[in-house]
């Protein structure tokens, strides 16, 4: 059975501004199965670092980040809904809110097409959320992104101008690759031309063709929970390269 993709924007909180504006959407599909209709970003997208342009090392690598310098340009961000910040050795975002995505955006500027590959672990929350990264971000409404859920499903999708839709099929499809539960999964998207990849554990889960937003942008990271709360996802090893 697959599972239903979340695919109206309701709310657009910018926690880093420290304002918050209504948006509305259309509910493209909402064909569903206990899924909200409704769905709340919550994002830390602002950085001291005021998104400098990255240039490769001679080894490739863009960008990468331990997460042990606790000031390396990542969001530090607590309210009720949820909290994204520095944590164990790695970054925790934790989503305390129902039917709500969380995101946090790098500060940086890729000029090219990147590579992305995190270690993403469940600590504690339920198995039905969904854990990824971000590439070709442009600002809250309009990026890609890659997500896995720790009950084994998978998939490529977008927001274009706050409304999403998926690109890798009409739904969210079963993984075996996907280690299920409590767990580390190795996550690497690819985002080059119009081609965009999803491997997990080193095994290519999904592809899919899109031509909306040009090579470039930042890169983030992003946790969701669904129908309960309490998705709590430590990430760590963040590398994002050349292709």
């Amino acid at each position: 059975m697959h599972k239903i993709a979340f695919f109206a924007l309701a709310v657009l909180i910018l926690v880093a501004a420290g304002c918050s504006f209504p948006k509305s959407a259309s509910n493209a599909n909402p064909t569903s199965t206990g899924l909200s209709n409704g769905i709340i970003f919550q994002n830390g997208f602002t950085s001291t670092l005021g998104n400098p342009t990255v240039s490769a090392s001679s080894n490739g690598i863009l960008f990468q980040d331990s997460f042990t310098d606790t000031n390396s340009g990542w969001p530090h961000h607590l309210t009720v809904n949820s909290s994204m910040d520095y944590a164990s050795g790695g970054y925790r975002i934790y989503v305390t809110t129902t039917d709500l995505l969380a995101f946090a955006i790098s500060g940086r500027s890729f000029p090219s097409n990147v590579s992305i590959g995190v270690d993403a672990t469940k600590t504690a929350g339920p198995d039905d959320n969904y854990i990824g990264v971000i590439c070709r971000y442009e600002d809250a409404n309009n990026f890609y992104f890659f997500a896995i859920s720790s009950d084994g499903y998978a998939g490529i999708a977008m927001f274009k101008d706050g409304s999403m839709s998926m690109l890798s099929g009409s739904q969210f499809a079963p993984s075996t690759a996907i280690n299920q539960g409590a767990a580390t999964n190795h996550i690497r998207a690819d985002c080059i031309g119009d081609a965009l990849t999803l491997y997990v554990n080193g095994t290519q889960v999904n592809t899919a063709t899109d031509t909306t937003f040009d090579a470039g942008g930042d890169t983030g990271l992003m946790a969701r929970a669904n129908s309960t709360s309490g998705v709590d996802i430590l990430f760590k090893n963040f590398i994002v390269s050349k292709p």
